[in-house]
């Protein structure tokens, strides 16, 4: 593993992401990052379980990072939402979360995210998928539409977020809340202390005032 500089708000992690969820959570917690768009188009991974899917998207889109910033320590992360063997990625239009909500409803599903971590050499310093399954309510009258309606399910696995209005249908969860938002921070934070990109938790004040 790469024994070097360690992420600190001189040598910020590269989040090789977009999303807001996953960019809250680090300031969150103090890990000094900045952020890159990943062009990595996900592809549907044929003969691989979900698991192994979101791994390889995960160490996909952090290559895809690191290939424009070298030298960085990368995290690279993809959440998918599995119920029976069928994965729920982000949806495409109004029709696609009405199907994949009443897909859900009633059910106990489980929401996977799969995350890597590179370091300054571009090599895998860590890769991990966690899970967490989620029980989501039977949906009654109009609330799938009325939900849709508030556009909160785009560009979130599954068409709902747990952190959001869409609380309003999980009846349980087992396992990572932080998993089911994009990002489990127990792990993440296990991870960067194991492959000695940050000697340790939390970071110190000094090495934590830098926010993108």
């Amino acid at each position: 593993m790469f024994n070097g500089v360690k992420i600190n708000k001189h040598n910020p992690l590269l989040l090789a992401s977009s999303s807001p969820r996953r960019k809250s959570i680090l300031r969150q917690i103090g890990i000094p990052f900045v952020a890159m768009k990943s062009r990595f188009k996900e592809p549907i991974y044929e003969n691989l379980s979900p698991e192994e899917g979101a791994c390889k998207a995960a160490l996909n889109k952090s290559r895809a990072v690191h290939e424009i910033r070298k030298k960085q320590w990368v995290l690279g992360a993809d959440t998918i939402v599995v119920l029976n063997n069928v994965i729920s990625g982000k949806p495409k239009d109004p029709g696609d979360c009405r199907n994949t909500l009443n897909m859900l409803q009633g059910k106990a599903h489980n929401t996977i995210t799969g995350f890597c971590i590179l370091d300054y050499r571009g090599e895998i310093a860590h890769l991990e998928s966690v899970v967490t399954k989620v029980k989501i309510k039977k949906l009654m009258g109009d609330e799938i539409e009325n939900y849709i309606k508030t556009g909160e399910p785009f560009g979130k696995a599954g068409s709902y977020a747990i952190q959001g209005i869409g609380s309003f249908m999980i009846e349980y969860i087992n396992g990572s809340y932080t998993n089911v938002v994009g990002l489990p921070v127990f792990e993440v934070i296990n991870a960067l202390v194991k492959c000695r990109a940050i000697d340790g938790f939390p970071l110190m004040e000094d090495e934590i005032n830098y926010y993108p």
